[in-house]
């Protein structure tokens, strides 16, 4: 990759535990402003892949970079993850967990209207001085995201953030990822809701056994499988 090209790049990323191969020299791109959605069936790597992009997994081989920069172990202002299982701060209140995201990243004055629209988008404001151990997984979930958003890295990794949200969360959910896309954030989403992802993402990795087996724009997936639904090709492909 050249020096300068814009977005996060991966190139042969491999992660192994023991003799299990979890990710196998998986590459691919997601530039500036695009969604892109992580498929494949369990098993097949998309949370090691999410972590080892997060730098909460060490690869064992592979290079990731973002506008050329190649990242290192430590890369919370470039690289925000809101994993599956939402784990918060049981003694922080949910307005403490966003000042101490902002005083992590260092926002700029004024981060407290941007705090304050998030969890009023996200239903929680009436949860604000609510302790992280009382918050149902569902509102956990709706922290996380607050906290994700109101970080502004270049690049937010999500897993599976449906699960546990409500209708309006996941309507806010789709509604932030799209200011998002606007913002030249690059947006990374595992997923096996391929239904929701096909409205909102502009392409697509497919991934089994840590390799991929398709990437690039949905529809042109769905034109080289005779415009098949999103849902048949996956299983073709992960089935076979």
């Amino acid at each position: 990759m050249v020096d300068g090209d814009q977005g996060l790049t991966v190139e042969g990323l491999t992660k192994r535990f023991g003799t299990v191969t979890a990710v196998d020299t998986l590459s691919f791109r997601v530039s500036r402003g695009q969604i892109l959605a992580l498929l494949g069936p369990n098993g097949a790597g998309k949370t090691t892949t999410l972590l080892c992009l997060a730098g909460l997994l060490r690869p064992d081989a592979g290079r990731i970079a973002w506008d050329g920069r190649v990242l290192g172990p430590t890369r919370g202002r470039d690289v925000a993850l809101i994993p599956e299982t939402p784990e918060v701060y049981d003694m922080l209140t949910v307005w403490e967990h966003l000042v101490f995201v902002a005083r992590s990243c260092r926002l700029r004055d004024g981060w407290e209207e941007e705090a304050a629209r998030l969890v009023d988008r996200l239903g929680i404001a009436d949860q604000r001085d609510t302790l992280g151990e009382a918050l149902s997984k569902g509102m956990r979930q709706k922290l996380l995201l607050a906290c994700g958003v109101l970080a502004a890295t270049p690049v937010l990794l999500l897993d599976e953030p449906m699960i546990g949200l409500d209708p309006r969360g996941q309507r806010e959910l789709r509604d932030l990822l799209v200011e998002l896309r606007r913002r030249e954030v690059a947006i990374m989403v595992s997923t096996h809701l391929l239904e929701y992802m096909e409205g909102l993402c502009d392409g697509l990795l497919i991934i089994k056994r840590g390799r991929a087996l398709a990437a690039g724009p949905i529809q042109d997936l769905r034109r080289e499988h005779g415009g098949r639904s999103l849902e048949d090709v996956f299983l073709e492909m992960t089935e076979s």
